[in-house]
C-alpha cells in the first residue's frame, strides 16, 4: 500500500505546475439536478471537482490518501479565496458554509457517517466494498454520482489495466438496488466509461 501511494503522490506532484483540469462531465452535464448542502468527494485527487462545488456555493468533504493531491487542492482552493482547512476526522467536518475540508485518509479502512451528505460523488475510483457505505452515506432524497472505468478501456489505451479495478459490463448499473436511477451511460467511444446518478428516496 505504502508504494502505490508513493507512486500517486509522485505523479499528483508531477502535475502541480498544470493547469487545473476541468469538472468530470457527468458534474456540469447533471448540475441542474443535483441537491444544494453538503457534499463529499472520495478520491478527490487535486479536486477539480471539490473545487466546481465550493465555487458554487456548497460545502466539501474531499478525501485522498495523495498528501500530495491535498496538498495541491489546498493551494488552488486558497488561490480561488474558497475557505479551506484540514481535518483529521471525517466526522469534524463543518458542514455550516461554502468551502472545503479536506481529509487525508485510507478509503479501504473508512467509515463513513450515515445520513450526513446531500450529494456524494465517486469519479475515476473502484471501491466496491465502499458502495454499501455510500448508501447509507447519503441523505434521503441525496444523490450519488459515480464514474469510472469499464473492461472496455482495456481495448484502449491509458486508464487502469487491473481487471479489478475496471467495471463490469452493466455492473454500475446493478451496484446500489437501495438508490433509484435518475442516469445511467456506458460509453465505448476512445474509452470504457460508465457514468450513474442515483437517488436515495427513503
Amino acid at each position: 500500500m505504502l508504494s502505490r501511494q508513493a507512486e500517486w503522490d509522485a505523479k499528483h506532484s508531477s502535475a502541480a505546475t498544470q493547469p487545473a483540469e476541468k469538472p468530470a462531465g457527468i458534474l456540469t452535464e447533471l448540475w441542474p439536478l443535483l441537491p444544494a448542502g453538503t457534499a463529499l468527494d472520495l478520491a478527490c485527487g487535486r479536486g477539480r471537482n471539490a473545487l466546481f462545488l465550493a465555487e458554487h456555493g456548497r460545502h466539501v468533504t474531499a478525501v485522498d490518501w495523495s498528501a500530495a493531491a491535498l496538498d495541491i487542492l489546498e493551494h488552488r482552493a486558497q488561490a480561488l479565496n474558497i475557505p479551506v482547512r484540514r481535518v483529521q476526522r471525517i466526522d469534524e467536518a463543518r458542514q455550516l458554509r461554502a468551502g472545503i475540508d479536506l481529509l487525508l485518509a485510507n478509503l479501504e479502512s473508512i467509515a463513513l457517517p450515515a445520513n450526513r451528505y446531500n450529494l456524494i460523488l465517486c469519479i475515476r475510483y473502484l471501491q466496491r466494498s465502499l458502495f454499501p457505505q455510500i448508501c447509507r452515506a447519503l441523505r434521503p432524497e441525496g444523490i450519488l454520482l459515480f464514474e469510472t472505468y469499464t473492461k472496455a478501456q482495456l481495448d484502449f489505451s491509458g486508464g487502469p489495466r487491473n481487471p479489478a479495478h475496471l467495471l463490469d459490463k452493466g455492473e454500475l448499473r446493478r451496484a446500489f438496488p437501495e438508490l433509484e436511477t435518475v442516469f445511467y451511460r456506458a460509453l465505448r467511444a476512445e474509452q470504457g466509461i460508465a457514468s450513474l446518478a442515483a437517488k436515495k428516496t427513503r
